[in-house]
């Protein structure tokens, strides 16, 4: 064995320095640069190289260096703005066995490690394997030029030349370059090479497969790069050249823009890159392109501010419609809310009565007076769910349901969304959109609403959500447990009159470009117009019937023949023709059995007379007028009960068939509150002593006699007002609904309230006070 010597160390970072193999370096540490001046001084120019363990070490010592490297000759070296440049040619294997010294650089001393031979025919073998591995990749790798292996051989030193040749131009690790050259068999050397070349030869042909494929790939593109290129050249020759800013840039931008939620903001940036690498003529590029363009386009942060000013507010409120002080006084109140509590979460309401007494108009002031965007949404017909939720994008032309739609609209996150008509939507095979409205309605949920093509949560809890309806009937329960209910009752002639000269009368002036003085209807001529051509809760009609006034009015002005036009109300007939409706008492007179009754009706309350007739012979009861079950189980109980106090109305009563009728048969009638009517009706017919003309009644009753509560009080009693009646009779429990009665509608009524049946007949049949026991 050799005796150790000493040398100048060389560490080199990331690499490994074989025998027979030549390097080429830059060294630029300054103690690393120290020895290699050493080792140029010296005799043989030798220096030892040996791998640090830790790349990042700059301070080396003998812990942090491998302990088997290569004593190797420097063959050049020069100085550069890096550092020094040095080419150095591997020699033998060495070990280190001591560091003698640190600084100015490090030096060691070091022994020769000579790799030990093994059997000739096994090293024979691992060398023809070697050659052939090389040979496989040489063919793999095209670039190399072709090299006679065997010729390559003969000029070799023994096996580990080749050994090391071989393995200096694999892409060895420093981690495996260190074991292979730490091994000391010959044998286990070789086999350790021929492993790393069979791995080297699975990486090279699966690089090249990666290859083929990328080509292939790279070829489909170029192809479709060259179309499109000729299909930018063909635009341009018809002007038809694309902007300059492409669809996927502008939709970034937008996205930037909309201060998405982090969880929306990843869903946004997925599809678009799904869409960059997208054809613009696929489908899917263009579903995509809707479906991003909602998402910037959703206020998912904009809100307009709240115009907390109660006196602002009471000021709109009152300058666009009369009355209404409770509906009114129950927006200051939410207004007073937000401004002790902004966090506080917006009412749901539901505006309930009949057509044409302003619900819709009164959402728009309401939005107006808290300075909201006004969006309304019409429910009426509404059968598919998706309408509400959306379509799944699956679908072709699958688009946002119309409440995001409606949001997206407004522009900002908290808009006032009317839902007109929420009463007509009806069900079907494709859903219940109701069942919809329980989320979207609901504060604990629409906070984080989903909508089917949206697919993401979206905060509703910000919108003032109002709805109108005609009737609740067809609205189940718990969609109106989730609202707060808001009656409108119709409107009295006071109110109508009113109604008239504050709205109704300007507007119509303004649509038709007359002058406030070129059309002047005084206020008996607007009594004639409510009572005789118009017969509704509400005020559209009397609006139409004006605006038929002003086009006339505005012909003659046309035509140069006006100057100032007063309509009276003999006028009327001449310009719009008889009257419709003739005065509403109809019969002043009323043959027993003839009762009037009060009905409600969407359009509001009705005048309806039961007629009752005595047939020979039989004992049934004939019910005519379209009549519902509700309302034909009344006229037999009404029937039994009047028939079980015979011996008081009508000690002489011979029984016999009873026909009672309705009349307006075309219409459907249905309900209990006709009960008193007919139970009356029934007591006059088989008392031959005739009703009062002049009294109207609205009640149901049980068999026992006792009258209970109804609903629609208030348009009944206005009815009741409008047909000239003077005496109204309601059931007791009634009381209550008629603080918000106005006093013009109380004007010439007598407000009748009865307990049971026996109080009714008194008030309406004078005659069979007598007959009666007091009541108790």
């Amino acid at each position: 064995m050799t005796q150790p010597h000493v040398l100048p160390v060389l560490p080199v970072r990331n690499a490994v320095l074989f025998p027979y193999v030549t390097m080429q370096v830059v060294i630029e540490r300054r103690a690393s640069v120290q020895a290699i001046q050493a080792a140029l001084e010296s005799e043989g120019h030798l220096i030892a190289v040996f791998a640090q363990h830790d790349a990042g070490m700059e301070d080396v010592g003998q812990e942090h260096l491998y302990p088997i490297g290569t004593q190797a000759i420097i063959t050049q070296a020069s100085h550069s703005e890096r550092g020094v440049q040095l080419v150095m040619q591997g020699l033998e294997r060495i070990a280190l066995v001591e560091v003698e010294q640190t600084t100015p650089y490090l030096g060691a001393k070091v022994q020769l490690q000579p790799t030990v031979a093994g059997d000739a025919t096994e090293a024979e073998a691992l060398q023809r394997e070697l050659l052939e591995l090389a040979g496989r990749i040489q063919q793999t790798v095209q670039a190399l030029p072709e090299v006679d292996m065997q010729e390559v051989v003969a000029h070799l030193d023994g096996p580990m030349h080749l050994v090391y040749l071989l393995s200096s131009m694999l892409h060895l690790s420093p981690e495996k370059a260190q074991i292979l050259i730490g091994l000391d068999s010959q044998a286990d050397a070789m086999r350790m090479a021929a492993r790393y070349m069979r791995h080297e030869l699975q990486v090279l042909d699966l690089k090249k497969q990666i290859a083929n494929e990328a080509t292939t790939e790279m070829n489909r593109e170029q192809r479709a790069y060259l179309l499109r290129q000729q299909m930018q050249a063909i635009r341009e020759e018809l002007g038809e050249s694309e902007k300059e800013t492409s669809e996927v840039d502008d939709l970034r931008a937008k996205l930037e823009q909309a201060e998405l939620p982090e969880m929306v903001q990843e869903e946004a940036n997925r599809s678009l890159a799904r869409m960059a690498h997208l054809p613009p003529s696929s489908p899917d590029f263009n579903i995509s392109l809707n479906y991003l363009e909602l998402v910037a386009e959703l206020p998912w942060s904009r809100e307009t501010e709240d115009n907390l000013d109660l006196v602002h507010a009471r000021e709109v409120l009152n300058a666009d419609h009369f009355g209404l002080d409770t509906i009114k006084e129950r927006i200051l109140e939410q207004l007073a809310v937000l401004k002790l509590n902004p966090e506080a979460k917006a009412p749901i309401l539901c505006f309930v009565g009949p057509p044409g007494v302003g619900k819709t108009s009164l959402g728009s002031s309401i939005a107006r007076a808290l300075g909201r965007q006004f969006e309304r949404l019409s429910l009426g017909g509404l059968h598919d769910e998706s309408e509400l939720r959306g379509h799944r994008r699956t679908y072709v032309g699958a688009m946002p349901g119309r409440v995001l739609q409606a949001v997206r609209r407004a522009e900002v996150k908290n808009p006032l969304l009317m839902l007109d008509e929420i009463d007509k939507v009806g069900r079907d095979h494709r859903g219940d959109p109701t069942a919809a409205l329980l989320e979207i309605l609901d504060p604990a949920q629409n906070h984080s609403f989903r909508d089917n093509y949206l697919n993401l949560p979206f905060d509703l809890s910000k919108v003032f959500f109002i709805a109108t309806a005609n009737g609740l009937d067809t609205l189940p329960r718990p969609l109106l447990d989730r609202m707060e209910i808001v009656r409108l009752s119709g409107y009295g002639d006071e109110e109508k009159m009113e109604i008239a000269r504050r709205y109704l009368l300007p507007r119509r002036r303004r649509e038709t470009g007359l002058k406030d003085e070129q059309l002047i209807i005084p206020d008996e001529t607007l009594a004639q117009l409510i009572r005789h051509y118009t017969r509704e809760a509400g005020v559209r009609g009397l609006e139409r019937t004006l605006g038929r006034l002003a086009r006339k009015v505005a012909l003659r002005c046309a035509e140069g023949t006006c100057d100032e036009v007063t309509i009276e109300p003999e006028d009327l007939e001449t310009m719009l023709g008889p009257a419709p409706f003739s005065a509403e008492r109809m019969r002043t007179e009323l043959p027993p059995g003839v009762t009037p009754g009060l009905a409600w009706t969407e359009a509001g309350g009705e005048v309806l007379y039961v007629e009752a007739v005595r047939l020979s012979g039989g004992d049934q009861l004939i019910l005519t007028g379209q009549l519902g079950d509700v309302m034909k189980e009344s006229a037999r109980t009404a029937q039994s009960f009047v028939l079980s106090q015979a011996e008081r109305l009508a000690p002489d009563l011979e029984r016999g068939e009873v026909h009672v009728h309705v009349p307006a048969g075309a219409i459907p009638k249905d309900g209990p509150s006709a009960g008193v009517t007919i139970a009356t009706a029934l007591a006059s017919l088989y008392s031959g002593e005739p009703a009062r003309a002049d009294t109207a009644m609205t009640g149901e009753i049980t068999l026992s006699g006792l009258v209970l509560p109804v609903g629609g009080v208030k348009e009944k009693v206005l009815a009741a007002q409008r047909a000239g009646m003077t005496q109204v009779i309601l059931p007791q429990g009634n009381e209550k609904d008629l603080h918000d009665l106005p006093e013009a509608a109380r004007e010439g009524l007598e407000l009748v309230f009865a307990t049971t049946l026996a109080d009714v007949i008194r008030a309406a049949i004078p005659a069979l006070t007598a007959r009666l026991e007091p009541s108790k």
